[in-house]
């Protein structure tokens, strides 16, 4: 196994703090990861990080190099946007750089990182444009280096066991199908009103995409057909976003899938959010079903007071399956769930096409990977940027159907 890899994470926002960087101090404690350094655009994000208290609990010892150091900047609010560009020269190449930024601003990153000779850990979508993910393949490709997409239902044990039962043909062949995944309402105070705007993004492309790959990931079809209807609201600063929409995904079988998105689950209700995939299939004698209540988990508390946070309420519902920190012994917290999983296995994968050596055994490890379709690499999933393409392309146009086009010059069209 390749030695502690020194890793830079370049951006320190709200996923960050749930999962990231949790993860990245386990594989730490794991030898994966080395010495690790923030970059965020600001002193007072770094900072927050940096003192978040359930993570310095959880890992006592553990901290990281932050940039820009909020311990000597003078202004904590002045935006340093292209300091990542900086710490990835200074890097010493064929490391692991996790980018974790707004969606518009993963392409430059990402590009940015393969020039300086880095392997890449992408949050989902991995970009907004299939050409941008062509290119972040070839770039990849080229220099040997391994780029995986963070698509963290992959490494759900129910996806996992729904993607092995369906290919062994025990759930017939794909019919219709609902996904929702609607977020708290909460969100909307956050920084995703300076950039989930219309011109930028919308909920569909932003959390859809995971319904949509994982439609994908358990029965190896492909979308061809996306039409998207989005109802636009303010956010508290006066600017505009796509907070609601519902898109209608056609498969190359002539399954469909209908996908509910919205910044709308209420701040008061038990659950952290709304999500789940119900799939009717036709069997050879008789209709099959699968259905994933992603929200509901089987785990119901009532506290004597309500926890910390915007959405906290006494009586909770909480999913101890995406990413909880228990006590297994010894010190501190250990990370629990498929969102450790899903980090755990690109940095493992990343390590496993470092020590490969050559620049030609790199490469065979780096197909390897992608043809195993586990995890999303940008050769095996850049159909979710296809998707993304044509719902912004219907969107725009009030929910018209966009088809995609596969073949030597993949496209949309109206």
């Amino acid at each position: 196994m390749h030695s502690g890899f020194q890793t830079l994470l370049v951006g320190g926002g709200m996923i960050a703090h749930d999962q990231i960087l949790p993860s990245l101090y386990q594989l730490q404690r794991e030898g994966i990861v080395g010495e690790l350094a923030v970059c965020a655009q600001t002193g007072k994000t770094v900072k927050a990080l940096a003192e978040n208290a359930a993570i310095l609990r959880a890992f006592p010892g553990h901290g990281f190099t932050p940039h820009p150091d909020y311990r000597t900047v003078g202004d904590l609010a002045k935006k340093h946007p292209s300091l990542y560009k900086a710490l990835l020269a200074d890097m010493p190449p064929r490391n692991l750089v996790v980018m974790a930024l707004p969606d518009p601003l993963h392409y430059e990153c990402i590009m940015c990182a393969l020039e300086a000779e880095q392997h890449v850990l992408a949050v989902k979508p991995l970009v907004l444009n299939h050409k941008h993910a062509k290119e972040i393949e070839t770039q990849a490709r080229e220099k040997g280096l391994f780029v995986g997409v963070e698509y963290h239902k992959r490494f759900d044990d129910r996806a996992l066991l729904a993607r092995m039962y369906y290919r062994a043909g025990r759930f017939g062949d794909f019919r219709l199908g609902q996904a929702a995944m609607v977020e708290p309402y909460y969100y909307r105070e956050s920084n995703f009103q300076n950039w989930c705007t219309c011109e930028n993004t919308d909920l569909f492309a932003y959390v859809g995409c995971h319904y949509v790959d994982q439609v994908h990931f358990i029965t190896g079809h492909l979308p061809v057909e996306v039409s998207v209807y989005g109802i636009v609201d303010t956010y508290p600063n006066g600017r505009k976003g796509y907070l609601w929409t519902d898109a209608r995904v056609i498969w190359d079988n002539g399954g469909c899938l209908s996908v509910m998105n919205a910044l709308g689950y209420p701040n008061a209700a038990a659950g952290g959010n709304a999500q789940g995939i119900r799939l009717l299939c036709q069997g050879a004698e008789d209709a099959c079903l699968l259905v994933h209540d992603d929200q509901y988990r089987g785990v119901k508390y009532c506290f004597d007071r309500p926890g910390e946070g915007p959405n906290a309420t006494r009586y909770s519902e909480p999913s101890p399956d995406y990413f909880r920190l228990v006590y297994r012994g010894g010190e501190g917290l250990t990370p629990v769930g498929y969102g450790y999983r899903s980090i755990e296995a690109i940095a493992k994968a990343a390590a496993r096409v470092e020590a490969a050596g050559s620049l030609d055994a790199r490469r065979a490890e780096i197909a390897e990977i992608d043809a195993d379709g586990i995890i999303a690499t940008p050769a095996n999933s850049s159909f979710n940027e296809l998707v993304i393409e044509a719902g912004r392309l219907s969107i725009a146009h009030a929910g018209r159907p966009a088809f995609i086009e596969y073949g030597d010059a993949p496209g949309v069209h109206l």
